[in-house]
């Protein structure tokens, strides 16, 4: 009879009200908890370690940016864009203002285009090293994070001798940019270029065949090509689950036809792969810098000093000339205040930024501000992939996934 009694209570633990108990624990990981690296919720039902079911939760720094955008003339919503994936927002810039170029109609400059291509792989190669490193850190390698972050750091200075930002930089101009690069930003371009190799190499020895590191990455947190196209992947995250798509070849904007490189490419989608396509993607990030230098030192004329188009209605005045020219200071006040009605029309644009595709739809009535503006986020497509691919893994599993993924609170929540 006592045996009887011990099977029983096995099969029903029972509550003193007659329900029964139910057998896993739900646990909040986020919003606030330091390990999601933002303010991320899922609302997990676990086995003892393992994940039974997640519910995330988006909006929690949500700031209405594409509502906002309808109220604001086409040079105030650059800042907005800054917010987005802040950690490298330049990207975010530079795509908007290639969406409102081509809206627009406007001939950029071959120069315009090698220095934005410049600029748009230095934040490429930032946002990897703080992927990557960060990765590192949630498997317990610390050193690596602070070794490379010291280029992190440069890459700043550069956009801060560009335009006089490091983190939210509202870089650049619809045309071009502000001013041209200083002797200073190509010093430190230079100095970056040389380098950051050797440190990347090193780094990458510390990582790439080390037991532990490999123990913790490698069939975790993997997607199939099929389910990852399903979903909407786009980026370094779809191209570690074997599909070579990247819009920088498939539908070229800025010239990058002109740019030969690689697409580095996986086949597992995990956790592993995500790192090793990001940190060879560094590599061709700085053979396409070294080849838009390239470029810029063979023109000639006039065409090697233009850093804008032209543009009068939208680029705007020189601020030397702002300060004593009536007509530069009316233009300036125009154009930020958005005196100066858009066409009417529709248009989508996308770039390949660091997480994935950016896109920008863009809807003008003819007014002063869009009509409509949708940002296509790319961490709010992977946002949703979470659960499926944690499912099934222990907490700790999900925290390096969740790094593999490079979630960043701002893009997910526009």
């Amino acid at each position: 009879m006592g045996k009887d009694k011990v099977k029983k209570s096995k099969k029903h633990v029972g509550l003193s009200d007659g329900s029964l108990e139910k057998s896993t624990i739900t646990l909040n990981l986020g919003p606030t908890h330091p390990a999601t690296h933002g303010v991320f919720q899922n609302i997990l039902e676990i086995d003892g370690e393992i994940i039974k079911s997640a519910v995330p939760t988006v909006g929690y720094i949500h700031r209405a940016f594409e509502k906002i955008a309808e109220r604001r003339p086409l040079y105030q919503i650059t800042p907005l864009t800054d917010r987005l994936n802040y950690v490298s927002a330049p990207l975010n810039n530079l795509g908007w203002h290639m969406t409102v170029e081509k809206f627009l109609g406007l001939e950029i400059p071959k120069r315009v285009s090698y220095l934005r291509i410049i600029i748009m792989e230095l934040s490429r190669i930032a946002d990897h090293i703080v992927c990557n490193s960060i990765m590192g850190v949630d498997t317990g390698a610390f050193t690596g994070f602070l070794y490379v972050m010291q280029y992190r750091e440069l890459i700043y200075e550069i956009f801060e001798e560009i335009c006089g930002s490091r983190l939210t930089t509202n870089i650049g101009r619809i045309g071009g940019f502000e001013r041209d690069f200083s002797d200073v930003a190509w010093n430190k371009i230079y100095q970056f270029l040389k380098e950051f190799p050797g440190v990347l190499t090193e780094f990458e020895n510390l990582f790439l065949r080390n037991r532990i590191f490999m123990d913790r990455t490698q069939g975790v947190g993997g997607i199939s090509a099929e389910r990852a196209l399903n979903y909407g992947f786009t980026g370094p995250n779809l191209r570690a689950a074997g599909v070579d798509y990247d819009i920088r070849v498939a539908k070229p904007y800025c010239r990058y036809d002109e740019f030969e490189f690689d697409i580095p490419v996986g086949t597992t989608g995990d956790c592993y792969d995500r790192f090793l396509v990001r940190g060879q993607e560094m590599w061709q990030s700085m053979r396409i810098i070294n080849q838009a230098i390239d470029k810029i030192n063979v023109l000639e004329g006039e065409e090697a000093k233009l850093y804008h188009a032209d543009a009068p209605d939208f680029y705007l005045p020189k601020k030397a000339d702002v300060y004593t020219k009536m007509e530069a200071l009316i233009y300036h006040f125009k154009i930020i205040m958005g005196e100066i009605e858009i066409p009417k029309g529709e248009i989508y644009n996308c770039i390949e930024a660091a997480n994935g595709e950016l896109g920008f739809y863009f809807i003008s009535d003819g007014g002063r501000s869009p009509y409509r503006l949708h940002f296509r986020r790319p961490c709010f497509i992977y946002y949703q992939a979470f659960p499926e691919i944690i499912n099934g893994l222990m907490i700790s599993d999900a925290i390096v996934t969740m790094s593999s993924l490079n979630l960043i609170a701002g893009e997910l929540d526009a």
